[in-house]
């Protein structure tokens, strides 16, 4: 008997094979996106030294619906801004293993107006 693979387990192995030549330096970390029914999230992370340099999320920003375009926009507008108050400027995009659609594209190109580089 075959077992089923869900939806995020397929998901999960995207973003393992992903990860394996994506990775986040301290002159050019990485922004991840983490996406749930109700909210996003971003982080900007340096790989090398394992530390979470700057994050932002709907959740901390509390917004009334997290997860929908409009919330993505402004989550990508702050972590941007958060970003740029400590002079990262240049970033690897990690899209998670999600499709680059919706929330996922609207928070990137969202990001990109606000001044981040990718």
């Amino acid at each position: 008997m075959l077992k089923k693979i869900s939806r995020n387990d397929e998901r999960l192995r995207r973003h393992a094979r992903v990860r394996t030549k994506v990775s986040g330096t301290a002159e050019c970390p990485r922004l991840n996106v983490f996406r749930s029914n109700a909210h996003i999230h971003a982080q900007i992370i340096d790989d090398v030294a394992g530390n979470t340099l700057v994050a932002c999320s709907s959740v901390d920003m509390k917004l009334e619906n997290g997860g929908n375009v409009e919330a993505a926009k402004k989550v990508g507008a702050e972590i941007a801004k958060r970003a740029q108050a400590k002079n990262i400027k240049k970033v690897v995009f990690d899209r998670g293993g999600y499709i680059y659609h919706g929330r996922v594209k609207a928070l990137a190109d969202a990001a990109r107006e606000a001044g981040l580089e990718f």
